[in-house]
């Protein structure tokens, strides 16, 4: 994965670059698979998981109107990201490692090399590229579900929107919001590299691709968790004024 990494990021910036095509493509696919199953994971998991939880416990010690701060921590900084990666994995990584293994079982790949095409660059590369830029944009996109799932929350718990604005707004800070959005961007880039090489190397037929999907799956939720724990404390470390409360 470190070599196909390597050979991706230099492919990308190296000319020629035939792959254009095939980048809109992978960009629009992921597009149409993830948009709704993220509106209603992210939607969910913030108004049930994050919402009620810490609604609930701030009613009964009178701080409901803290909300808003709370989902600077909690849907801006990790579970935005969190979902968005978990369902674009879950989602778009799969098509793509049964897209490649399939490929790689029918020989296509061993086809493409022979003919002088560099699977790299005209099917990794693309693939690359628009997961990662596909998952940062759907980051904004999950963060706005996220934080009406906590107003709804909020409302639920009789609050008024107001307060959950203030405490959102006073907390809330351009290092959130860009650390964000370069974390799951990076998401992004793990779980192509990681699809794609599944893919690439899959065999022994039908089974095969099934044991790459699987196993695609399960690498990237365990980079992502890695990842993003390494970030997380290297954005905390640099920033310590995201500690303290507003």
């Amino acid at each position: 994965m470190v070599l196909l990494t390597g050979k991706t990021l230099i492919s990308a910036v190296r000319p020629p670059y035939p792959y254009g095509g095939e980048f809109v493509n992978q960009f629009l696919f992921a597009l149409r698979l993830v948009w709704f199953p993220l509106l209603v994971s992210t939607l969910a998991i913030n108004y049930g998981a994050a919402g009620l939880q810490a609604a609930n416990f701030l009613t009964t010690i009178g701080a409901l109107d803290r909300l808003g701060g709370f989902f600077v921590l909690a849907a801006v900084r990790e579970i935005g990201p969190l979902i968005t990666a978990i369902v674009l994995a879950g989602v778009a990584g799969t098509a793509m490692t049964a897209d490649l293994g399939a490929r790689k079982i029918r020989e296509e790949l061993d086809a493409l090399q022979v003919l002088g095409v560099d699977p790299v660059k005209n099917l990794v590369v693309p693939r690359f590229l628009a997961l990662m830029i596909v998952t940062g944009l759907f980051n904004i996109y999950s963060l706005l579900f996220g934080i009406f799932g906590g107003i709804i929350a909020s409302a639920t718990n009789g609050g008024v929107p107001g307060p959950f604005w203030t405490t959102l707004f006073s907390n809330a800070t351009t290092t959130d919001l860009w650390g964000s959005v370069l974390k799951t961007t990076i998401f992004g880039a793990i779980i192509a590299i990681v699809c794609c090489y599944k893919g690439m190397t899959a065999s022994g037929g039908a089974e095969g691709v099934g044991k790459a999907v699987n196993q695609a799956v399960v690498v990237s939720f365990l980079g992502i968790g890695a990842f993003n724990t390494v970030f997380t404390q290297t954005l905390l470390a640099t920033h310590p004024s995201l500690l303290v409360p507003k």
